[in-house]
């Protein structure tokens, strides 16, 4: 497969890649930045937001282009283009350790789920929370050191979410009001970090390996399908796009590493033979 950088930029902690239309989002979580590229033609990132706090995931909001639900900061806020933060709670304000919220995606249903983590790692320190479209942020589950992903198939039924940590991909059954079921151990990953995750069209879930410069993908039932060989380090993240030929981009990050390889921190494209799914925005039925 041939891996090549789509863009000259590199990135301190990139991560959070999202398709939207015609367009690829990422952010750079800890300079607060969301960047916007084109998924069809290699270039330079365009800055979309830059907010004086970590930004760790988007999604689009339904219906209002150029309007996201962020986690960001120690809570869940909407993100104009170019605008402040309208916060929809800050749930990790005043915790015991300090807190920043990480990665997060949207379900089939439009809600928004998302998890936080302590700055210094704390063991169990991290949750998962739920932001459903009435603006309501409800803490879902508890216990996660790095909470990464989640992930969802397409019917919303399954939810992947990995503590990188751990080093652990666990499987949750969601009911349709959002509760999520018993934990259910999905894959182990013995060399590196499970970090973002996506559920392609075909059901396989993509991980990419923080630490092992690899992504790999898993058949439904926890089998290691793929491993797609990275040129850095640290891969964070994981969008299959159709454009038009199918593609898997990877971010990556460039942070903690004492000496920071050519690809360290890049953005990577590389040609794949499955389709995207489908992307899923903030907010109720159009």
């Amino acid at each position: 497969m041939l891996c090549e950088p789509w863009s000259t930029d590199r990135f301190e902690l990139g991560e959070g890649l999202r398709l939207r239309g015609r367009d690829l989002f990422m952010v750079d979580i800890l300079t607060g930045r969301l960047l916007r590229l084109d998924p069809r033609t290699p270039g330079p990132a365009e800055v979309v937001a830059a907010l004086d706090v970590p930004l760790g995931a988007v999604a689009p909001v339904r219906g209002e282009p150029g309007r996201f639900v962020a986690a960001a900061g120690t809570g869940v806020a909407l993100l104009s283009e170019g605008g402040a933060p309208e916060w929809l709670a800050r749930p990790e304000d005043g915790a015991a350790t300090p807190m920043r919220m990480n990665d997060g995606c949207c379900d089939p249903s439009g809600r928004f789920w998302a998890g936080s983590m302590a700055y210094d790692g704390t063991p169990g320190a991290g949750s998962l929370y739920r932001a459903d479209p009435d603006g309501r942020v409800t803490r879902v589950l508890e216990g996660y050191t790095v909470p990464n992903g989640p992930a969802f198939t397409a019917d919303g039924a399954r939810m992947y979410l990995a503590d990188s940590a751990e080093g652990r991909i666990d499987a949750y059954e969601i009911s349709p009001d959002g509760a999520p079921g018993a934990r259910t151990v999905f894959a182990r990953v013995g060399d590196g970090s499970p970090d973002g995750m996506q559920v392609d069209a075909e059901g396989h879930l993509w991980v990419a390996v923080w630490g092992a410069g690899r992504a790999h993908r898993y058949d439904p039932d926890g089998t290691l399908e793929r491993v797609v060989d990275l040129p850095a380090a640290q891969p964070t993240s994981v969008c299959v796009v159709d454009a038009p030929d199918p593609r898997l981009f990877v971010t990556s990050a460039a942070t903690g590493l004492d000496r920071p390889g050519p690809g360290d921190g890049a953005l990577f494209s590389v040609p794949v033979d499955v389709s995207a799914p489908a992307a899923q925005p903030f907010g109720g039925n159009p």
